[in-house]
């Protein structure tokens, strides 16, 4: 492909300028032993910073979050130790990286968790028909979550403005608030998770209010140009199911996200993987009602994403898959060269085997 086209083409966001509107989309891996970041994986990150921006794998803001087996959290000194590696390495090659913050929500199974902490989500409804990988015992039923109590919202809060905080004292460039694929955020949005009666359930107005305070919480702690979300309208993952307000409450949404100043939306759209699309009216109602940077994801290749960026669809666009088995594939799509194929059964294994030993184009 040229060089030429908006692809490759410098964007500024927030206060950074990134080299092209590439994006590594976040992607759990897995690696973290001990939910600590490691050196293998900065090498991992590192290798990767050609991405105009890289999203970091779901990371979660506090011990109740830690829901799969060895994902990375982010509220401790030696979580901050790791990820520092981590930024260390994608600034030494030019990058720039936000981590994703993930709580798990309901999403999680007590072996994945340090002893003492409690699986909570918005309403104590369980995900019934899906199961939880476990290191000791593999495959398990995840077990009803504790309903949040009204008074506890504002502590839940305060563990994403401190780990947020964190990722700042990390060296991260900013943060990425997971609303999406069915963990804790999306399960205040959504109606099939969320059937509260206190001023967090029901209408549209009281299952985006969590969201809209915490995006609120953690862009006055470290900057709107430095906070950003993630969200999945009509997504079906992790059992969440749409319902006929959701192109409204969603366009809501994103007029709250926009008053609050955040510096992006990243549009999940899954249909590449079999699930149903989103309808292009969502995106468009998000993208107009928020005003701002939109990251647009699900299936591109080179050729769909300039088209889309052409089209004014957004303004970055995300790619998952394609950077598993190849670090460098923003050199790739530039030269039009062959794209390795990842080894699916490595996609959550632990050590460098399917993560770190990818080869680059000569």
């Amino acid at each position: 492909m040229s060089a030429d086209l908006n692809l490759f083409s410098p964007y500024q966001l927030g206060n950074n300028i990134l080299s092209n509107r590439i994006v590594m989309a976040p992607m759990t891996r897995s690696r973290a032993i001990g939910n600590i970041p490691n050196d293998i994986m900065a090498t991992y990150y590192g290798s990767r910073a050609s991405a105009g921006l890289i999203i970091t794998e779901g990371t979660s803001p506090s011990p109740a979050g830690l829901g799969y087996a060895r994902i990375p959290g982010l509220y401790s000194k030696e979580q901050i130790a790791g990820w520092k590696k981590v930024t260390d390495a994608v600034h030494a090659k030019g990058g720039h990286i936000f981590v994703q913050l993930m709580h798990t929500g309901r999403i999680a199974h007590p072996l994945n968790l340090p002893e003492g902490a409690v699986i909570i989500s918005a309403s104590p409804i369980a995900a019934a028909n899906t199961q939880m990988h476990t290191d000791q015992e593999g495959m398990q039923p995840q077990p009803v979550p504790k309903e949040v109590a009204t008074a506890e919202i504002p502590g839940l809060i305060a563990e994403f403005v401190h780990s947020a905080k964190s990722a700042v004292a990390a060296g991260f460039d900013g943060v990425e608030l997971h609303g999406a694929n069915g963990y804790l955020l999306e399960q205040f949005l959504n109606s099939a998770t969320n059937q509260r009666t206190d001023q967090y359930g029901g209408s549209i107005e009281n299952r985006n209010r969590f969201v809209l305070e915490l995006a609120a919480a953690v862009a006055n702690a470290i900057g709107k140009e430095k906070t950003a979300i993630r969200l999945s309208p009509f997504g079906v993952f992790n059992e969440i199911a749409p319902d006929e307000t959701t192109e409204e409450q969603y366009t809501q949404l994103a007029a709250g996200l926009k008053e609050i100043g955040i510096v992006y939306i990243h549009v999940v759209d899954h249909s590449s993987m079999g699930t149903p699309p989103v309808p292009q009216s969502t995106k468009d109602a998000i993208r107009k009602t928020f005003g701002s940077t939109i990251i647009i994801s699900g299936g591109y290749d080179p050729q769909k994403a300039e088209a889309d960026l052409e089209a004014g669809k957004g303004e970055l666009v995300a790619f998952g898959r394609p950077f598993l088995a190849n670090p460098d594939l923003v050199e790739r799509f530039k030269t039009n060269a062959d794209l390795a194929e990842a080894d699916q059964s490595t996609f959550y294994t632990p050590g460098e085997k399917g993560y770190t030993d990818y080869a680059v184009l000569a």
